[in-house]
């Protein structure tokens, strides 16, 4: 199995955030609107994303031996 890497900056769609956070699309949109997960960012009407940096910053603090 191929190991997959963070990307440095940029921008993930939903598929690939739960790739490196991996909970259901239910309870991540939940955690969002509780303020437990970062917001995504609207990249066009129906494009949202999130910023690298938030996700790395909520895996460090879910995770802070990684």
């Amino acid at each position: 199995m191929q190991k997959v890497t963070l990307p440095e900056t940029g921008f993930l769609r939903l598929p690939d955030v739960l790739k490196f956070f991996p909970v259901s699309k239910s309870t991540w949109w939940s955690g969002i609107k509780e303020g437990r997960y970062p917001k995504p960012v609207k990249l066009g009407d129906r494009i949202s994303a999130w910023r690298v940096e938030d996700i790395r910053q909520l895996i460090l603090d879910h995770h802070p031996e990684v």
